[in-house]
């Protein structure tokens, strides 16, 4: 057994992230991002919710068809053009898809139809998938989860889960009935009823062996099924031809360190965690003898990583935290599930491209696929791919060198991203993500998130500061930025602190540094939480030194949305900070947002009317302002996402117009000139939907302008931050 260390972790995700010669290693890249919502039938409201959850191909790699819980269907996606896929429409099942396997033009669908958890039933439908027609149905005599079929695919096995209330005892097994599995005889993609036998996994476990939960299946070339019983703990390897149970052996159990173990708004991967159940979800096998599981946990465990054994049991390779501190050092880390199940790996994949063998693991928290090497002996992990939100299943197209998978979230109704089916290649080239990376500080990965604001390190040009926003709540953060490296790497985390400790009540937006080289840190309040709307200094140390609270004048009408972005004009005692506020307070005509004045020297107040851009729905606000020559320039934008979003733009403002009119009376309306539209690069950047959060922008100390985006914190979110530098036109 091989357990990686922290600095292996590290130099692991640094060397994924490095772009590679022509020459070199062939890299995934997304090439094409589908939100399943196109699939939506002509009389579903377009706000429905709809989930692409397990997904599979067909035989040509023609066509992808996954299933939708929510909607009660299966949908299906044109990839004759990878780069362009194509709704292709969706078949309605009476009941409730688990999952889903294709082959000779047939998908063979696992429905759950039960009546309640203590009544589980469901069946086996055959689709024929040109016509989109259910062509035959098996009873399966349970609630069914996972779907698979053997190399020849003359074989099938369904997982018959009978899953657990959680409702129901506290969630604690066994709860009766007890599951199975299901094996049967395929030709040419039909099934005939007649040839289903069940396999009795009763009496294996240690844990409720009256109640085994059978969660997922997989075969390998010898026709032998591996079969995870995730809160039992365990894995049982079936003979599919003769429908009997060859041995089992218990996932185990692992020590952990380096994690962060406490959700407290704050990223700290120091903590451990000792005897945590493994918990297995997906299994795949890598060959005949060796299989990997995702240890997702979801009953008492889930080690937050993947394990190898081989067939009788014997532990080849532990993962640790090593995945999980990886997916650190690249900002998916979801604080959120701290203490749990943390990034929660749960789905996988296994196939071979070339010469090359490879397993994906899908985090479904961290919103990430890893990408590891099968050497055979301990993997290489290769590279961390940026998915939708909470990836749930995955197919490999190795003889079209593509990856699918399947995120099954979906905010619709919330004004957030819809779920997606990401697409991806193999080929020669450059890893177009992640596009900001952090090093390590004391030994653990910096973490970071939800990167606001941006301003230059003065005199050392490629070099930045950001700020972290209200997600790390217990943990606000001044990060240093080498914007030089390629990626863009962290170099530094500075924690502000109040009296010595970290400050409480801050969520920071913006960032601006002093000449005496302290910062200036707009922080956007939300009084129904007590966080005030302030601007803070803070010395290079991180201890704020001054609090400026907001006139009454302005407190007066506040809302929540407050200061997005703070820069400063001017110098000596005539240094002015300017501020952008968000959105309209109560006092703004619509249309029309503040940009606020504050002389530090002086005390004095002022503000000016900035007008906005009009949408048709959503709402328009403003994220960013930094001065540079004799402008300003701001971010402005809508709350829209993916195939809704229409703007996302930097425009400017002359410095020479900003001449603030005392607060509470009538103040001037600037005039602005837009500089850049973002909407290409947010599209094709990694060729995933358009994030809604355009948050930083600033010019580094050579004049070189770069802007970054806010992840939320993985928190509904897919966790992507976009860091790149921005081509501005001559005249701009």
């Amino acid at each position: 057994m091989t357990i990686p260390s922290r600095k292996a972790a590290l130099a692991a995700v640094l060397l994924a992230s490095v772009a590679f010669p022509a020459a070199a290693e062939p890299v995934f890249n997304r090439i094409a991002s589908f939100p399943v919502a196109a699939n939506l039938p002509a009389d579903k409201d377009k706000l429905s919710a709809s989930s692409a959850e397990i997904i599979t191909a067909t035989d040509d790699g023609n066509t992808l068809i996954y299933s939708d819980s929510p909607l009660g269907a299966i949908g299906f996606i044109d990839i004759t053009d990878a780069k362009a896929p194509k709704a292709g429409g969706a078949v309605m099942m009476d009941g409730e898809p688990t999952s889903v396997t294709s082959s000779a033009g047939k998908a063979l669908v696992a429905v759950n139809t039960s009546e309640s958890k203590a009544k589980p039933s469901g069946r086996l439908a055959i689709v024929d998938v040109a016509t989109k027609k259910i062509e035959n149905t098996c009873d399966l005599g349970g609630q069914p989860d996972s779907i698979a079929l053997n190399k020849d695919k003359t074989l099938g096995a369904i997982a018959i889960e009978n899953e657990r209330d959680e409702d129901v005892n506290d969630g604690k097994i066994p709860q009766m009935p007890a599951g199975d599995l299901v094996v049967f005889q395929v030709k040419n993609g039909t099934v005939d009823c007649g040839t289903i036998k069940h396999v009795a996994l009763t009496g294996l476990t240690g844990v409720a062996p009256e109640d085994p939960e059978p969660e997922f299946v997989a075969f390998n070339g010898l026709n032998e099924i591996a079969l995870t019983l995730q809160e039992n703990n365990e894995i049982v390897i079936i003979d599919a031809n003769t429908a009997a149970v060859k041995t089992h052996f218990s996932a185990g159990s692992v020590d952990l360190s380096g994690i962060d173990t406490k959700r407290d708004g704050a990223l700290k991967f120091s903590g451990e965690a000792k005897g945590v159940l493994r918990e297995p979800d997906a299994v795949k096998w890598l060959d005949d003898n060796r299989l990997v599981v995702a240890n997702e946990g979801d009953y008492e465990g889930g080690s937050r990583g993947f394990t190898i054994f081989d067939k009788t049991g014997k532990l080849l390779y532990e993962s640790g935290a090593s995945f999980e501190r990886a997916v650190a050092h690249i900002g998916h880390y979801p604080e959120s599930r701290s203490g749990s199940k943390g990034v929660e790996p749960e789905g996988l994949e296994a196939a071979k491209f070339g010469d090359d063998r490879y397993f994906f693991l899908l985090a479904e928290r961290a919103s990430v696929v890893g990408v590891y090497k099968d050497t055979g002996a301990d993997p290489e992990l290769v590279q961390l791919l940026p998915s939708g939100i909470s990836p749930e299943g995955a197919i490999a197209i190795p003889a079209r060198n593509l990856l699918a998978t399947a995120n099954e979230l979906d905010l619709g109704k919330d004004g957030g991203a819809r779920s997606h089916v990401m697409i991806y290649e193999r080929s020669e080239g450059e890893k177009a993500y992640p596009q900001i990376v952090s090093a390590e500080k004391d030994g653990n990965p910096i973490g970071f998130a939800a990167l606001s604001g941006l301003a230059a390190v003065p005199g050392k040009p490629g070099m930045l500061y950001a700020v972290s926003d209200s997600v790390l709540g217990s943990q606000p953060t001044i990060y240093t930025i080498d914007a030089s490296q390629k990626p863009a790497v962290i170099t530094d985390a500075l924690v502000v602190k109040r009296d010595g400790a970290p400050a409480q009540k801050l969520d920071i937006e913006g960032i601006a540094v002093a000449a005496d080289g302290s910062f200036w840190l707009a922080s956007e309040g939300y009084s129904e939480r007590l966080v005030p709307h302030a601007l803070y200094n803070v010395n290079a140390k991180g201890d704020i030194k001054a609090e400026i609270a907001l006139p009454k004048e302005l407190v007066a009408s506040e809302i929540r949305y407050g200061f997005e972005g703070v820069t400063i004009i001017g110098t000596g005692d005539d240094a002015t900070l300017w501020m952008a506020v968000q959105r309209e307070w109560s006092d703004d005509e619509k249309g029309f947002v503040k940009l606020v004045s504050y002389n530090p020297k002086k005390k004095e107040w002022g503000a000016v009317r900035y007008p906005l851009d009009k949408t048709e729905s959503g709402w328009v606000g403003l994220s960013e302002i930094s001065a540079q020559g004799d402008s300003v320039y701001i971010i402005e934008r809508d709350n829209l996402v993916g195939d809704a979003a229409r703007l996302k733009k930097l425009y400017k403002v002359a410095i020479s117009d900003l001449k603030p009119a005392k607060l509470g009376g009538a103040l001037p309306v600037v005039k602005k000139t837009e500089a850049h539209d973002f909407l290409g690069e947010l599209k094709s950047a990694t060729n995933g939907y358009v994030l809604d959060k355009l948050e930083g922008f600033t010019f580094d100390a050579s004049g070189k302008p770069y802007a970054v985006t806010d992840n939320d914190g993985v928190s509904d979110s897919s966790g992507e931050t976009l860091f790149f530098p921005v081509e501005l036109s001559a005249t701009n």
